[in-house]
C-alpha cells in the first residue's frame, strides 16, 4: 500500500510541473507510505509523479517507486496489490522476461509494455496506478473494479492532477477549490460523499474498473475492463424467491472460491493479521486462513463501556480464535483513548463521512502491535445479504410500486404524514409512497441519514449547507439514479438490493473508509471477500443453469466454508454490526445536543472540520459560490 501523486501538462502552453508542488502532494501522503519516498521529473518538465512506499512485498529498496521498465520507457508510480502477480510473473516469465525485483510493480511495468490498457482485465487485486510513456508521451491511469483504491483526479484544461487522496491535491495548491454541489448534497443525505464526486468542483474520482490514457497534446483514450452489474446479471428470465437452500454444488463453488481469495490475500512478506469480531464474516475469513497453513494472528477491539454487555464482542471472538489456534489479541479502548482519537480521525479523514471511526480505532491497535497488514471481513454483508436492507428494501418497493405513478400523491401523503411521524417514528416513513416506488428511492429510505426534504430546512449557520447548492445536488443525484428498468436485468430482489449495497454503501463509504483509516496508521487493510472470483462465485452460483434452480447465497453458506464449522454460539449470535460508543462518548465531551440528535451531531461536527479546513489550509484560495 502506498500513496501516489502526478502532473501531467499535456498541452503546449502548459507550464511546467512545479517540483516543490508535487512534493507537497506527495508527503501529504507520508503516512501512507512512511518506508520511503520517490521523486521523478521529466527533463521538459511536462510530467513528474510522486510516491510514498509502505513496503509490503520486497521490502528491498530495489522496489523503490518510481519504478523503470528494463528499456526505461515505461515508468510506474502504483498503490495497492495484485493478488496474481506470480501468476502473471510466470506467465511472462515464458516469453522471456527476466524480473529484477520480487515486486507486483514490475510485473505491472512489464504487462503493460506487453499489452497495453487490455493488461487490467488480468489483473486480481485492489490497485490504481500511472504508468508514463517516455515514447509516446502518454500518461495511463487505471483503477481496480471495486474501487477499493482510490484514484482521485483534478483537469484544468491544460494540467492533470491525480493523488490517492483528495487532501494531497489540496496540499499541491493550483486546485479549482469551487464547492461540488453533488458532493454537499450527498453527504447530507447519505452521511458520505457518493461517487464520482468530491466536496469540490474540480475533482472527481476515476471510474472503478476503468481507465484513462492522455496524451500529449490532450488526446484521450478511455475504457471500463470490468463492469460489477455484468457480473451481477443472471441470464434467462429468473424466478424469484429462489430456492432456499442452495446446491451443495453452489456451496462448495463458493467455498473454493474464498478459499482461494483468502490464500492469495495473504500473500506478503510481512506478517499478515485477521480482524477478527463476533461475526460471521471475520471468523470465516480466521478458519480459511488457518485452513492454508499460514501463521493466524487475530486482533479483537473491545470497548469499556459494552464489557460485560451483550454489545460486547470479545467473549465469541477469543472463542473463535481458540478454536482455529490463532495467536490472538484483544485491545480495549477506553473513554481517555476515545477523547484523543475524535479530533485525530477528522484530520486523518479524507472525506467527509459519518462513519470510518470503528476502523481507525482497530487499525490503530493492530499498528500498535506492530502489524503492516490485516485482512478485514467487510463485503460479506453486501453479497450474502447480511443487512436488514435486504428485507425492508423489497418490501417498501412492493408497498410503493402501485402509486409510483403519482409523485403528487406521495408528497400529499409525506407531508400530512410528518408531524406524526416526528413524534412517533422517524420522518423516514413519510417518503414511503414518494421515493419507495423505484428500487433507488426504496434504498435511499433505507440508507440515507436524512431525506432529501430535510436538506431545505437545515440552518444557513451549517457548514456545507447553502440552499441553493443543495437544491442544484439534489438535482445532480436524482438524475443519476438507475431507472428500474435499468435495474432489472439483475433479475432477482437479492441482486437488486445487492447490486445497491456494493456500489454504493460498501464502495462510497465503508471501502473509502477503510482506506483513509488504515492509511492513517500506515496499515494495508485487504478485504478478501471484495474479489471478483468470490463476486462470481455468490452471483452465479455453480449447476445453476437455469434461472428457476438459482439459489441465493446467504450468510450461513459463507459460514458453512469455514472447516472445521464456527461455534454455534457465533451462528446462533443476532447481527449486531461493528459499532462504537459514539452517543456516550460525545455526552461525555458535554455535547448534550449532539447526544439528543445522535448521529446527525457527528455529521455536522464532520461538516465544520471539512469546512474549517478548506478554508484555513489554503488562505490564499478561497471558494467561491457557497457558504464556506
Amino acid at each position: 500500500m502506498c500513496g501516489i501523486a502526478g502532473i501531467f501538462g499535456y498541452v503546449p502552453d502548459a507550464p511546467p510541473v512545479d517540483e516543490a508542488e508535487l512534493v507537497r502532494m506527495r508527503d501529504r501522503m507520508v503516512k501512507r507510505g512512511p518506508d520511503g519516498a520517490g521523486l521523478y521529473l521529466a527533463p521538459d518538465g511536462c510530467v513528474g509523479h510522486g510516491h510514498r512506499r509502505l513496503a509490503i512485498l520486497d521490502p528491498h529498496p530495489r522496489g523503490v517507486q518510481p519504478m523503470w521498465s528494463a528499456d526505461g520507457r515505461y515508468g510506474i508510480v502504483y498503490n495497492g496489490e495484485i493478488y496474481n502477480f506470480r501468476e502473471l510473473a510466470a506467465d511472462l516469465a515464458r516469453d522471456g522476461y527476466v524480473f529484477r525485483t520480487g515486486t507486483d510493480t514490475e510485473v505491472l511495468l512489464e504487462l503493460y509494455r506487453r499489452d497495453g490498457p487490455a493488461m487490467c482485465a488480468a489483473l486480481r487485486g485492489m490497485f490504481a496506478f500511472g504508468i508514463w510513456d517516455t515514447r509516446e508521451r502518454a500518461l495511463f491511469l487505471a483503477r481496480d473494479p471495486f474501487g477499493i483504491k482510490p484514484l482521485y483526479l483534478h483537469d484544468d484544461g491544460r494540467m492533470l492532477r491525480f493523488a490517492s487522496q483528495v487532501k494531497a491535491l489540496l496540499a499541491g495548491g493550483g486546485i479549482d477549490l469551487r464547492p461540488e454541489s453533488a458532493g454537499l448534497a450527498g453527504f447530507w443525505v447519505w452521511g458520505h460523499v457518493p461517487e464520482p464526486w468530491t466536496l469540490y468542483h474540480g475533482i472527481q474520482s476515476l471510474a472503478p474498473g476503468s481507465w484513462l490514457r492522455l496524451e500529449q497534446g490532450g488526446r484521450r483514450q478511455s475504457g471500463q475492463f470490468h463492469d460489477l452489474f455484468d457480473t451481477m446479471c443472471i441470464r434467462g428470465k429468473p424466478v424469484d424467491p429462489a430456492p432456499a437452500e442452495p446446491a451443495r454444488a453452489s456451496r462448495d463453488h463458493l467455498r473454493d472460491a474464498v478459499l482461494d481469495s483468502v490464500r492469495h490475500h495473504l500473500i506478503a512478506d510481512v506478517p499478515v493479521g485477521v480482524f477478527l469480531s463476533a461475526g460471521i464474516d471475520s471468523a470465516t475469513i480466521a478458519a480459511l486462513a488457518a485452513e492454508t497453513g499460514a501463521r493466524l494472528r487475530t486482533l479483537t477491539l473491545g470497548f469499556l463501556e459494552y464489557r460485560g454487555t451483550p454489545a460486547d464482542e470479545t467473549v465469541l471472538a477469543e472463542q473463535v480464535a481458540r478454536h482455529y489456534g490463532a495467536e490472538h489479541q484483544t485491545l480495549w479502548v477506553g473513554a481517555e483513548d476515545f477523547a484523543d482519537a475524535l479530533d485525530r480521525v477528522l484530520v486523518d479523514m479524507d472525506q467527509p463521512s459519518v462513519d470510518g471511526l470503528n476502523t481507525w480505532l482497530v487499525a490503530r491497535a493492530a499498528a500498535r502491535t506492530g502489524l503492516k497488514v490485516a485482512l478485514s471481513g467487510l463485503g460479506g454483508d453486501e453479497l450474502f445479504g447480511g443487512y436488514p436492507s435486504f428485507r425492508h428494501v423489497p418490501l417498501m418497493h412492493a408497498l410503493a410500486r402501485p402509486l409510483a405513478g403519482l409523485p403528487t400523491v406521495g408528497r400529499a401523503f409525506r407531508c400530512l404524514s410528518l408531524p406524526a411521524l416526528r413524534r412517533f417514528t422517524s420522518v423516514k416513513y413519510g417518503g414511503l409512497f414518494e421515493y419507495g416506488g423505484s428500487w433507488e428511492g426504496a434504498y435511499l429510505l433505507r440508507r440515507a441519514e436524512r431525506m432529501p426534504w430535510e436538506l431545505s430546512t437545515l440552518p444557513r449557520s451549517f457548514p456545507l449547507a447553502e440552499p441553493e447548492l443543495l437544491r442544484d445536488g439534489l438535482d445532480k443525484l436524482r438524475a443519476a439514479w438507475l431507472e428500474d428498468r435499468d435495474l432489472a436485468a439483475l433479475g432477482t430482489k437479492h441482486r437488486h438490493v445487492a447490486y445497491l449495497e456494493t456500489t454504493r454503501y460498501m464502495r462510497d463509504r465503508l471501502l473509502r473508509d477503510a482506506d483513509w483509516a488504515g492509511m492513517a496508521h500506515s496499515l494495508e487493510i485487504r478485504v478478501p471477500l471484495v474479489d471478483p472470483t468470490v463476486l462470481v462465485a455468490a452471483m452465479q452460483p455453480a449447476g445453476t443453469s437455469q434461472a428457476a434452480q438459482t439459489p441465493v447465497l446467504r450468510k450461513r453458506d459463507l459460514a458453512a466454508c469455514a472447516r472445521p464449522p464456527l461455534p454455534p454460539g457465533l451462528l446462533n449470535r443476532p447481527k449486531s454490526g461493528f459499532g462504537v460508543p459514539i452517543r456516550d462518548r460525545l455526552m461525555a465531551d458535554g455535547d448534550q445536543a449532539a447526544l439528543q440528535r445522535g448521529l446527525r451531531g457527528w455529521q455536522e461536527r464532520v461538516a465544520r472540520a471539512f469546512d474549517a479546513s478548506s478554508i484555513s489550509a489554503h488562505p490564499g484560495q478561497r471558494p467561491t459560490g457557497g457558504a464556506r
